[in-house]
């Protein structure tokens, strides 16, 4: 009875022997499995995230992590709760970066938000004082902030240059932006 309800609660077990074959290398149970999980990714993902583009990029990050990651699942736990919660954890990534966005200053943007000083809006004594603050911070932070914002390299790279983590990278990043907000900034901190 037990296994009744759980082949119910996932699908009568297909979607387990296709994710099986496709460890295993199965091509055309790899596309079955996708072509099912698809409206169930979809509908999280409408749920989650409002604008309709921006919840199809969360389906289709979740795809690609579930197709580099597709490993590492437990034969012995049910696919679509795994699935769902990928698809959960990319909309948050998705929303969470959406917010950011809007609440960063860009870092070409910072002279914009100085003080209206006539020798700061020519961009000229914003731009030199702007690199003397980033020689000020920390050299991981510096790095990071060189690598991540200004040379816009993405962050694995900019973590494989560095020497950091690719967590290392975005936090070492998130806390220079922060310090130059407060040296160039100083009310707006």
């Amino acid at each position: 009875m037990a296994g009744t309800t759980m082949r119910a609660a996932t699908g009568d077990g297909r979607w387990e022997e296709w994710m099986l074959a496709a460890q295993a290398g199965d091509a055309r149970a790899y596309d079955r499995l996708l072509r099912a999980a698809l409206p169930l990714l979809r509908g999280i993902a409408g749920r989650r995230i409002a604008d309709a583009a921006e919840a199809e990029d969360a389906v289709q990050d979740t795809l690609l992590t579930l197709h580099r990651i597709r490993h590492s699942w437990d034969p012995t736990r049910p696919v679509r709760p795994w699935l769902a919660t990928l698809c959960e954890r990319r909309c948050i990534d998705r929303l969470r970066r959406a917010q950011a966005l809007r609440r960063a200053v860009p870092l070409r943007d910072l002279s914009e938000h100085a003080t209206a000083e006539p020798a700061r809006a020519t961009g000229e004594l914003a731009a030199a004082e702007l690199r003397r603050a980033i020689a000020t911070l920390p050299r991981a932070q510096r790095d990071a902030l060189t690598l991540a914002k200004l040379a816009e390299l993405p962050v694995a790279e900019a973590a494989a240059r560095s020497g950091l983590t690719p967590g290392s990278v975005k936090v070492a990043t998130h806390r220079a932006i922060r310090s130059l907000r407060r040296i160039l900034l100083p009310r707006a901190a």
